[in-house]
């Protein structure tokens, strides 16, 4: 049986210890406020049941 390949759109996005960058903050941010950019900075967390869904995927 062939591996599970990782996919690519999550393991962009998520990182170790359940931890998920926010949306919007890849691009065009000198129109956004620097609030928002830092905000973005920190990330936010996934629901438990949401981390376990996803861990086979990445």
């Amino acid at each position: 049986m062939p591996k599970i390949k990782t996919h690519k759109g999550y393991a962009k996005v998520l990182r170790a210890n359940n931890k998920i960058g926010k949306p919007g903050s890849r691009h065009n941010t000198g129109k956004k406020s620097a609030k928002f950019n830092r905000s973005c900075r920190n990330g936010s967390t996934l629901s438990k049941a949401d981390y376990n869904r996803l861990k086979n995927i990445i």
